[in-house]
């Protein structure tokens, strides 16, 4: 059984190898093998984790677990508290949520744990 990847233009398996590129007889293409390395690796879903390693998924309760500065404002997320109903987003900060009395805001998953 091989273990070469299919080829990404025509879904051909009779992809072969040819020093560090992949080669379809079928319809000619050629590609690296660092691109379809990449190609798999983005196929992942990515694991957002807690401070301490534990999965997160949309809709789970988080515990802020140290006091947070609000840019632009004198607001405070004090350490402790509890954000129920995340929702886990691409970017810098991975974690959507709502906190009572302040409103919509964005966290890093470095800064929560889960409840």
């Amino acid at each position: 059984m091989s273990t070469l990847p299919p080829c990404p233009q025509c879904s051909s398996s009779l992809t072969y190898e040819d020093g560090s590129l992949y080669i379809c007889p079928e319809c000619g293409h050629e590609w690296s093998a660092l691109a379809a390395q990449q190609t798999e690796s983005a196929d992942r879903p990515k694991v957002i984790r807690d401070a301490v390693g534990n999965e997160l998924r949309d809709g789970d309760a988080v515990t802020v677990i140290k006091d947070l500065k609000v840019k632009g404002s004198s607001l405070v997320v004090k350490m402790g508290t509890k954000v129920k109903n995340i929702r886990l987003v691409e970017g810098d900060h991975d974690i959507d949520c709502k906190i009572d009395g302040i409103g919509a805001m964005q966290l890093k998953s470095e800064f929560v744990k889960k409840a």
